[in-house]
């Protein structure tokens, strides 16, 4: 027999990220520069320090995301809280902001939040300002708009002395180069929202053909989820994205041939070898289970107990606001009695009365009022014991007054039946008429068969979720076209994979198939994996920036960001090409004015 492979949602918290304490060798002899990888699904943030006493490693990692609760009414008490801090993204995904749209950070003001969570939680004492430089991640082909407001939000905001924007896919190949740099190849870059062919020649990134693909692991998740809601309507809200996305890391893998490999899943025993079955969170206490009577009672009458302390404190408080408005009416009859006719009135006025006789109605209905509570209240004490064997407890026969008392906490416990409807005493059946016909553990089971190939194939199929675009081997085909045959024989001797979304088993093996699919006969090509697919761009950005620590290449200095506008870029290896804006030159208005004046009637003559 097959072995069982039934796996249990981790449903990890996030712990908070503390605030660390940096060593002495980040502020001597001159600031390190501070590197983050601003990534749309997680931020990565450290010090490049070649100190040892440094870690060669980021010191934070959370998600791109904040929510604002809403706090009391009138915005009172709101409170902003950033990636782990969040503890877990499903109680509040309907709060959760990411200051990107795809992977280019449009909103600042979140933006700015995520930079305040760093700089706090790594310890940056400056006074006023941040003065270490910034390494900084951007997306391929990065918006000047985008890089623009980054600049101004780090030079204006944070007094930052310099900045240096890299592109992440870059930073990773610059990390991983297993040859003398500069060199050539074909990076395929993806991440949460989108996939990158991005062609390097020579150590430098050659922007015209980079293409993009709007699929990432973020769409994944999404297909996934929709897959499995289709196929358990009944457990549709306990299949979340943050579980979707557990899938995805470490369930799901690439055909080599998707077609071949849903044919396999057609076999039963293929099936039952391969099923990876997802074990939802599950009660084992039965609707039908049988208690002891004793127990019931007792539950019932401690839920009586409960209603019965609720009236009490609604009956006291009740009898204190008739007694102060009983007080304030009969202190406007003594004003009557006493003969002060105006102080009188102009209270009748305030109580919106409109003479003697309604006041003295109002006191008589008060002083009812007052006296039947203040019997409610005494019989409530004397009515301890509490029948208990009904579901419903019968009206005692005693007076007007008690039955009153009594109608009032049946309606109470009306009202509150929803708070107990899990407690509702049931009528006992014996054992064996509640045995249940299947296993409950297994009803609380999400079968894991095609699920497994389908939402990672959508970066290669994007019709599969009704996508108009090309897939990965479509894209990186026509960016080979796009070059001759040498420099096409260059670049597949080096193709990258690299991000977080190509970390599924089988992906390198799927690249190779396309590629040996499209390549001339008897041709050689290389596929090789990053060593840390998700860390590495940070990582190549803290090597890069060691290396380039004290040289002017590739640092954008607050003198450059006032001269030539926060769009301003200087390129390096891992960089961006910058391309400035030029504004089409308008036609001089000084030829069309002698037009405008020829009419000899024209009072532009005159003037």
């Amino acid at each position: 027999a097959a072995p069982t492979r039934v796996f249990a949602f981790r449903d990890a918290r996030w712990a908070p990220d503390p605030v660390l304490e940096p060593s002495a060798a980040v502020r001597s002899p001159q600031p390190a520069p501070l590197v983050i990888d601003n990534g749309s699904f997680q931020t990565r943030a450290g010090w490049a320090c070649p100190d040892p006493a440094v870690p060669a490693e980021p010191l934070l990692r959370f998600r791109s995301l904040a929510a604002r609760s809403r706090g009391a009414r009138g915005g009172a008490g709101a409170e902003t809280q950033v990636g782990n801090d969040l503890g877990s993204p499903e109680p509040l995904r309907w709060l959760l902001r990411s200051p990107f749209d795809r992977n280019v950070p449009v909103q600042l003001e979140l933006q700015e939040l995520l930079f305040d969570h760093v700089f706090q939680r790594l310890g940056v004492s400056s006074q006023g300002c941040v003065d270490h430089p910034i390494v900084l991640t951007e997306a391929v082909c990065n918006p000047l708009y985008s890089r623009q407001m980054m600049s101004e939000l780090l030079f204006e905001c944070y007094q930052v002395p310099k900045v240096s924007y890299g592109v992440d896919s870059l930073y990773s190949f610059y990390h991983n180069r297993r040859q003398n740099w500069p060199c050539s190849g074909l990076v395929i870059s993806s991440g949460y929202q989108c996939t990158h062919i991005l062609p390097v020649l020579e150590g430098r990134l050659d922007a015209k053909n980079c293409k993009r693909i709007n699929l990432g692991g973020c769409q994944a998740a999404v297909y996934l989820q929709r897959l499995l809601q289709l196929k358990y309507p009944g457990h549709f809200a306990a299949i979340t994205l943050s579980r979707m996305e557990e899938i995805l890391h470490e369930h799901s893998y690439v055909a080599q041939d998707y077609i071949e490999e849903l044919q396999k899943w057609r076999c039963p025993e293929y099936y039952e070898d391969n099923v990876h079955k997802m074990q939802l969170p599950f009660s084992n206490k039965l609707l039908g289970s049988t208690v002891a009577s004793e127990e019931k009672q007792e539950k019932r009458q401690q839920q009586l107990r409960r209603l019965q302390e609720l009236n009490a404190r609604r009956r006291e408080e009740k009898l204190q606001l008739d007694q102060e408005r009983l007080d304030r009416l009969l202190y406007v009859q003594e004003l009557l009695e006493d003969g002060q006719m105006d102080q009188f009135h102009k209270a009748l006025v305030e109580l919106n009365m409109d003479s003697a006789e309604e006041l003295q109605s109002y006191i008589n209905k008060l002083s009812l009022s007052v006296e039947q509570t203040k019997q409610k209240i005494l019989q409530s004490e004397v009515n301890i014991e509490v029948d208990v064997v009904d579901s419903k407890p019968e009206t005692p026969d005693l007076d007007p007054l008690g039955s009153e008392q009594s109608l009032e906490d049946v309606e109470s416990i009306n009202e509150f039946e929803p708070l107990f409807a899990e407690e509702q005493p049931e009528v006992e059946k014996p054992v064996a008429a509640v045995q249940p016909v299947f296993n409950l553990a297994e009803y609380h089971q999400l079968f894991l068969g095609t699920e497994r190939i389908r939402a990672p194939e959508i970066v290669f199929q994007p019709s599969l979720i009704g996508e108009d675009q090309a897939g990965i081997a479509e894209t990186m085909q026509y960016v080979l076209e796009r070059y001759s045959k040498e420099q096409q024989a260059i670049l597949v001797q080096n193709v990258f994979l690299t991000g977080g979304n190509t970390m599924y088993p089988g992906l390198k093996a799927r690249i190779q198939k396309e590629l040996l699919e499209m390549r001339p006969f008897q041709s050689s090509f290389q596929v090789s994996l990053a060593s840390s697919p998700v860390l590495d761009a940070w990582y190549g950005a803290r090597d890069w920036a060691v290396e380039h620590m004290n040289r002017e290449e590739g640092w954008i200095s607050r003198k450059d960001y006032e001269e030539k506008g926060g769009e301003y870029l200087k390129e390096h290896c891992a960089s961006n090409v910058y391309v400035p804006i030029r504004l089409p030159k308008q036609a001089p208005r000084a030829a069309e004015a002698p037009s405008r004046a020829s009419g000899p009637g024209n009072p532009g003559e005159q003037a």
